[in-house]
This record gives structure tokens, C-alpha cells and sequence, in this order.
């Protein structure tokens, strides 16, 4: 059975880089420290006590992709400006993000980000890659989004760690993994699992009754991609605020400005950049 790269979050960006240029993912050990993981849990437990599993999506299709043993935490960025600042502005991701997704855009932006706690009996998700959100893009294409599944708690093969297809990234599409072709992501708690939005991967089975399998979903794309989460709204002005101005950025609180590659502007508010009003008291 095939093993992902494992590299610690203290490690070179640019051996990280090669790594998942080589697998289409790696694990990076102690991306988060006790202390802000013990702090990043306890904002998120009454959120996640209030959440119901069975909650109804906007259409059957995510209804069944989800099941009725997830639940989920969504616009995380509003209701945790830890996550905002140590999470989404972690180094590791920032550096990855230059690396596989500046070739191609002025700028990034997040995606999405929310806790998906898994509980006994979820089953393991079709094999898809997430990329595919954006399914009218040409399949010849660059590397649209790189995204992450960081422990909350510790990830086993038992409590439904993500399986990832290593080298799927290079593969052509409707080819279906196998099973010996799975690498698991085990992983303690406070580690991520990094992988491209061309890998194809799935959540697993949670096979064990009473044990919530809790992890943080995020993910960046190019920054002149519509984002799958509207993350203008799951973090609004008077939130967004008290947030520092690369944060902000990331959140959409900013232009996509293309001007020194020919291109245009893009999320201009007034003919401004939105950050700059949002500063200035003029959003709120």
C-alpha cells in the first residue's frame, strides 16, 4: 500500500513543493501547535454540539455526498479569527500557494474553509477530485486550488482518515483508483494533509461508534475563480475589520489586479479597492 511523503512544518517550503509535485500530496507533521489547537477546538465545540448531521444541503447531490453523520462548521474564518490568522496565513500554506497557484493568477484567495466532524458510521465519500467545482474550466488546465484537511484529532485508518490517490494528479480522467493504490492519511492531531485539486482523494469510513473524527476542509484557488464558499458574507465588514490586511485580502477584501500582466482589475467596489473602504469605515 502506498504512504504519502511526510515532511515537518519546520522543513523547506521547496522540498515540500517537490514532494507534492511528485504524490499530488504530503502530510506535514505539527503544522499546529497544543496550544492553538487545544484553543481552536474549544471555539469550535459548541459550535459543533449545535450542529445537526442530518442537516439538509442545498441540493441530494451534496445530501449524499455529506451523508447524515457529518457535521459541519462552515465560514470558519468568521467565527474563528484564530483560524483566520494562524490557520489561513500559516506559513506552509503561503508558501505552497505562491508556488502552485502565483504562476497563474495576480493573486490567491481562499476558497473555503470548515470543520467537517465526521461521527461513527459515516461512510467513506466518492473517490472525486475537488478541482471539479469548477467543471466547465477545460480539462488542459493548470493547478486551480490547493487544499488541506488539517487533524483536529488523530486521524486513523479506523476513525475515517482521508485515503488520497498518490500520482492521480497525472492521471487521465474516469480512471477509478484501486485499492492497493490508497495512501491513508494517518496523522496526529495538529498535522495536514496538503494535496493539489487535480488529486483525487476521499474522506474514509469512520468505523468506530463513538468517536467524532473532526478536521478542518480548506482550501485556496486562483484569485480570479467565483470561490465555492461566499466568503464576502460568512465573514462580513464588521468582522472582517479586526482582521489583519493579508487576511482581509484572502477573504476577498481586495483586488485581483492584473495591470502589470495586461489584464484588469477584478472585485472593484466604487471603482476602489474594497479593502481600502473597508479600512477607511466606508463598508460598515
Amino acid at each position: 500500500m502506498p504512504e504519502l511523503q511526510r515532511f515537518q512544518a519546520d522543513n523547506d517550503i521547496d522540498t515540500i513543493y517537490e514532494g507534492l509535485l511528485q504524490d499530488g500530496g504530503v502530510i506535514v507533521d505539527d503544522l499546529l501547535n497544543k496550544t492553538l489547537l487545544g484553543q481552536l477546538n474549544s471555539e469550535v465545540d459548541p459550535l459543533l454540539a449545535a450542529a445537526d448531521p442530518a442537516h439538509k444541503h442545498l441540493n441530494p447531490a451534496l445530501d449524499f455526498f455529506f451523508g447524515d453523520k457529518t457535521r459541519h462548521v462552515t465560514g470558519l474564518a468568521g467565527k474563528s479569527p484564530n483560524f483566520a490568522e494562524n490557520v489561513m496565513l500559516h506559513p506552509v500554506y503561503q508558501g505552497l500557494c505562491e508556488r502552485v497557484l502565483l504562476p497563474n493568477c495576480a493573486d490567491y484567495i481562499l476558497n473555503l474553509a470548515h470543520i467537517m466532524d465526521r461521527g461513527g458510521g459515516a461512510q467513506r465519500q466518492i473517490f472525486h477530485r475537488d478541482e471539479d467545482i469548477w467543471v466547465h474550466m477545460p480539462t488542459e488546465r493548470p493547478e486551480l486550488q490547493l487544499a488541506s484537511i488539517v487533524a483536529m484529532v488523530d486521524f486513523t485508518r479506523d476513525n475515517g482518515a482521508t485515503a488520497v490517490v498518490p500520482g492521480s494528479h497525472r492521471w487521465p480522467r474516469g480512471r477509478k483508483p484501486q485499492e492497493d493504490e490508497l495512501a491513508y492519511a494517518e496523522m496526529p492531531a495538529g498535522s495536514a494533509v496538503i494535496y493539489l485539486g487535480s488529486t483525487v482523494h476521499a474522506g474514509g469510513t469512520n468505523t468506530l461508534a463513538d468517536f467524532w473524527r473532526r478536521g478542518i476542509h480548506m482550501s485556496f484557488c486562483l484569485g480570479w475563480l467565483r470561490t465555492e464558499e461566499n466568503n464576502l458574507l460568512a465573514t462580513p465588514p464588521e468582522m472582517a475589520l479586526n482582521l489583519s490586511v493579508r487576511a482581509q485580502q484572502l477573504l476577498g477584501y481586495g483586488v485581483h489586479d492584473a495591470i502589470d500582466d495586461l489584464g484588469g482589475y477584478l472585485g472593484m467596489v466604487d471603482m476602489r479597492d474594497p479593502g481600502v473602504l473597508l479600512r477607511e469605515g466606508s463598508l460598515i
